[in-house]
């Protein structure tokens, strides 16, 4: 068991506890500040109909970077070298999203800040770290660098609708913190997941449909990189589990990419053509939409609890199996969602 795992479920229920509350406060000082710089308008792939703002990641973010930092100096189980990366790479994301949440960006430089990013927090992986056995070093690697890039974009893509990434977010790292205080994932990522649970935990009251703030690319860009992050340090170790909490999320933004790919359609243009989206145009109200997804994200944190606790390849594939259907059979229920007459 690790550093953190010692300290006990008390002392994580108080991180948490204080990311969300710190979190909700610093965004109602904030407010003001956010409906005068930064207001997102409505465009081809918006939901809402009328400007609201956006920044609500400056919270999100700056409570989970300083609360992991302080947790850092009292907890001597860290790599420090390895965490001043990470955070420092999801600063940077955090300063070129809040850059363009202000005056919107070219994607070539967008793209190759994403890159420096991704790159640091390859870097700072445990050398040793290893997913694919059959596999070399430098081919896993730059395997890895394609999926956090594209991984850190699809949060981003993801977070179309109010409550959507907070019904993502907060269940996986919930499973991220309890796997880290069973010992499964390394101290310092287990606090990042207690630290980013929390303070989307005190984003959410401001997100809730109808929101009166959006995360913007200030706090949908890192989050998807510390969230990858996370995800292949679980995956060096449950590789299976790894796979399965993210699924909805990465099989809903990679279908709809790879559709719109083989239809010669502009992928890098604003669009409404996410599972979610289409249900949303087809009546499927927010609330039902992010409940569903919710839902599936806790049968997919069970079978992900599974592949963890029973170290059997059958059960590994069977849970996958079962993920994929699961995952499936609601972007098909997406999909087919029929239009109010």
């Amino acid at each position: 068991m690790g550093g953190l795992a010692n300290m006990g479920i008390t002392l994580a229920a108080g991180l948490v506890a204080a990311a969300a509350a710190s979190t909700y406060a610093l965004i109602h000082l904030l407010h003001p500040l956010m409906r005068q710089y930064a207001m997102a308008r409505p465009n081809a792939r918006s939901s809402h109909t009328e400007p609201t703002p956006q920044g609500g990641g400056i919270a999100v973010i700056g409570l989970t970077l300083i609360a992991s930092l302080l947790i850092a100096i009292v907890i001597p189980a860290y790599s420090a070298g390895a965490l001043t990366a990470v955070l420092g790479a999801t600063l940077l994301l955090a300063v070129i999203g809040a850059t363009d949440d202000i005056r919107p960006l070219e994607a070539v430089p967008r793209l190759a800040v994403q890159s420096l990013a991704v790159l640091a927090v390859l870097y700072a992986l445990p050398p040793n770290i290893h997913l694919l056995s059959a596999a070399p070093v430098w081919l896993e690697r730059a395997l890895l660098f394609v999926a956090l890039l594209w991984f850190v974009n699809l949060v981003n893509f993801m977070d179309g609708i109010d409550w959507m990434t907070v019904a993502e977010v907060v269940p996986v790292t919930a499973a991220l913190a309890l796997f880290g205080l069973m010992g499964e994932l390394p101290a310092d990522a287990t606090v990042v997941a207690l630290a980013l649970c929390g303070a989307m935990l005190g984003f959410a009251p401001h997100n809730r449909p109808v929101a009166k703030l959006f995360l913007g690319d200030v706090g949908s860009l890192p989050i998807g990189l510390l969230l990858g992050w996370m995800l292949i340090l679980l995956g060096d170790r449950h590789l299976a589990a790894a796979i399965l909490l993210p699924l909805y999320y990465a099989a809903d933004a990679t279908t709809t990419l790879l559709t719109r790919l083989a239809r010669g359609e502009p992928v890098m243009q604003a669009h409404r053509s996410h599972f979610y989206q289409r249900a949303k145009d087809a009546g499927l109200s927010v609330p039902a939409i992010v409940l569903r997804v919710f839902a599936l994200n806790l049968a997919l944190i069970a079978l992900a609890s599974l592949t963890v606790w029973v170290p059997s390849l059958a059960v590994h594939a069977a849970a996958l199996t079962a993920g994929c259907a699961l995952v499936g059979l609601l972007l098909y229920r997406f999909a087919r969602t029929q239009s109010p007459r």
